[in-house]
């Protein structure tokens, strides 16, 4: 009679981890403007019950400033998520910002100030400088770990998102002020998939 093998229970714990980790597919999200050309820096995020719980806190970020801009413009980060603005001008920058989801101010300053912001509750944070006007950007807090900042091409790319139903979220900082991210559901296969969405915006008008 052949002898029989036994699987450890935390080996097969490991072994279904795996199984689940190599199930997870990219998902592709084409951003088009209302003429139907690609709309870069657009966010993409999925959310769902279980993307809110993988969406795990901590972890550093980075917006730096250069040649009197902000870069990236667009940073998406998830709650808990402590950010550092590092000054890589020669001149002095004051960032700051008012909005409902996060408050702050970092004083006349070069270098790197010493304490990062911590960006803990979900939301769109506008971003200003006191000293140069023409600064802006945005922290946008999300709650899951599937999202994109769509590039120069439109196409974001989400890599490693477990098959499952989700709410797909799209918003840009074109839209009007206060605008929700635009929101669709989106089936997952353990394929993958691609698709496209369209906002109110034209790139040549931003």
């Amino acid at each position: 009679m052949p002898q029989q093998r036994r699987i450890h229970a935390p080996l097969l714990a490991l072994a279904l981890l795996a199984g689940a980790t190599s199930r997870a597919a990219p998902v592709e999200v084409l951003a088009l403007g209302s003429d139907g050309k690609p709309l870069p820096e657009t966010v993409v995020f999925l959310e769902s019950g279980e993307a809110k719980a993988a969406a795990k806190p901590g972890g550093m970020a980075e917006m730096q400033q250069i040649e009197r801009r902000f870069v990236p413009r667009v940073l998406v980060v998830v709650p808990g998520t402590e950010v550092r603005f590092p000054n890589r001008d020669k001149v002095r920058h004051h960032v700051y910002s008012l909005s409902p989801a996060k408050t702050f101010e970092l004083k006349l300053y070069t270098g790197t100030p010493a304490n990062p912001v911590l960006f803990d509750k979900p939301g769109v944070a506008v971003l200003g400088c006191n000293i140069h006007d023409n600064m802006v950007g945005w922290v946008v807090v999300v709650e899951t770990p599937h999202h994109a900042v769509a590039p120069a091409t439109g196409l974001a790319r989400l890599p490693d998102v477990p098959p499952g139903r989700y709410r797909l979220r799209v918003w840009h900082a074109g839209l009007p002020p206060g605008t929700p991210a635009t929101e669709s559901p989106l089936e997952v296969p353990a394929v993958g998939v691609r698709t496209q969405v369209k906002l109110p915006l034209t790139a040549s008008a931003l």
